[in-house]
């Protein structure tokens, strides 16, 4: 019985009609809580923020996870689109009036950031491990300096007044088409390449793997997915400074990174998701609310001496989270392993005729170095 419902899933799952359709209704059903408002707005938000975390996660988990390395710019590639956008937006295309031009705002942010991956991935030909994490330490450094003593774009004060144009279906659009785009990345070519020098890099040198274009267009093209979350979350939130986007903010994607599992974009996606309702959850508000059933004896000391201290508490916990997640999963919860659905037909193939002959599917066909789920 197992074994046959196991074989419809996965027959399901081959099917070509189910992605359009998956894709299809959550975009339908997105435009309808917003339209309709089907969720609060609290809920709303919730949800935009897991959709921006999620873009943030897999990008980066590009660099970090699949090609092997340590970057630390990431934060810093985000606030890059964040100014750019918004500056556009505010500054130069006419959004009030149309509306539309929000997306070029955000594609140019995107763009200008993947500028200046170029400028990180030039010293990386070079460096790797913890001297790679100190070069995009300091980029993070210089971005963040730089802001803050231009003048012209609000200086330590930040920007004001961004028009408020990201909504639950844009962000749901935009984190389709970023994890379509990595995810077809991941499994060409170029993606082969990322995969051998997380392995050997002077061994794939030897084996006419171009690591050079492999590292600078990894490298871009994390960065542009990190501009594009930026321009998002600059016109959600409305007003954005340097200290939003310092090491803390680096430390938090990275949490979601190696908290879901490196080399796994159904990882990033589970991370970042899980991180953002645990924030979430862990707010003094949220927990107040959901224990508010018990008796006033049991209840006021809990608020006093835990709950009015979250606050504090819930940015101690989820990095011990990812300490005990580290002890016992130490690849992350779907380290090295991918959800089928993110897998090409091919590549399954692959792995199906890997099995009927015996072969271990990690090791088998050259498909992926990553096991299916």
């Amino acid at each position: 019985m197992r074994v046959a419902l196991k074989k419809h899933w996965q027959r399901a799952l081959d099917a070509r009609w189910l992605v359009p359709c998956l894709l299809v209704g959550g975009l339908v059903l997105t435009f309808a809580i917003a339209h309709f408002g089907l969720l609060n707005n609290y809920v709303q938000l919730v949800l935009i923020y897991v959709g921006i975390n999620i873009i943030l996660a897999t990008s980066l988990n590009l660099v970090n996870g699949y090609m092997g390395e340590f970057s630390l710019a990431h934060a810093g590639f985000m606030a890059v689109g964040a100014y750019s956008s918004a500056l556009l937006s505010m500054k130069v295309l006419p959004v009030a009036a149309h509306p539309a031009l929000f997306h070029l705002a955000v594609l140019a942010g995107g763009l200008v950031t993947a500028l200046l991956g170029l400028l990180v991935a030039l010293p990386s030909f070079k460096v790797r491990g913890d001297y790679l994490a100190i070069v995009t330490l300091a980029f993070l450094m210089i971005v963040k300096s730089a802001l803050e003593n231009i003048d012209a774009i609000g200086g330590p004060r930040g920007i004001s007044g961004i028009p408020r144009l990201t909504t639950l279906p844009w962000v749901f659009c935009w984190t389709v088409a970023l994890l379509w785009l990595i995810r077809n990345f991941v499994y060409s070519c170029y993606g082969r390449g990322v995969l051998a020098i997380r392995e050997d890099e002077i061994a794939s040198d030897l084996m006419s793997v171009d690591t050079r274009r492999v590292k600078v267009l990894a490298f871009m093209l994390s960065a542009f997915c990190a501009g594009i979350a930026g321009a998002l979350f600059a016109h959600l939130l409305q007003f954005i400074s340097p200290r939003v986007f310092d090491v803390v903010k680096t430390t938090e994607i990275l949490i979601m990174v190696y908290l879901g599992g490196i080399a796994s974009i159904g990882g990033s996606i589970l991370g970042a998701a899980l991180y953002t309702l645990l924030l979430e959850l862990l707010r003094p508000s949220t927990v107040a609310g959901l224990l508010s059933w018990l008796p006033a004896v049991v209840f006021d000391p809990l608020n006093d001496y835990f709950i009015r201290h979250l606050g504090v508490l819930r940015m101690i916990i989820m990095p011990l989270a990812l300490v005990l997640v580290m002890l016992f999963w130490p690849r992350g919860i779907l380290g090295l392993r991918e959800f089928r659905g993110f897998i090409p037909r091919r590549d399954r193939r692959a792995h199906g005729a890997a099995r009927l002959k015996g072969t271990d599917t990690h090791d088998a066909a050259d498909s992926h170095s990553t096991r299916e789920t």
